[in-house]
């Protein structure tokens, strides 16, 4: 079992090894973990914002779009 704690709540949890989130958690530690409550509070804020006309999705330009200057 691995103990990981939530980046927003701070709440302790145990993952089991074998999954892949497990996985990634170990072996990259530049990746956070969320728990559900919190991954679904920000999903469904995430969706308000979108129906409200709010969220705005920054797409990387295309190469025909970018600056030859910079």
């Amino acid at each position: 079992m691995l103990r990981v704690k939530c980046v927003l709540c701070e709440k302790i949890e145990s993952l089991n090894s074998d999954t892949p989130e497990a996985k990634k958690l170990r072996n990259r530690p530049i990746h956070t973990y969320m728990c559900d409550s919190c991954r679904e509070r920000i999903g469904k804020k995430t969706e308000e914002r979108k129906a409200g006309g709010q969220f705005h999705m920054r797409r990387p330009h295309s190469e025909e779009e970018k600056d030859p200057y910079i």
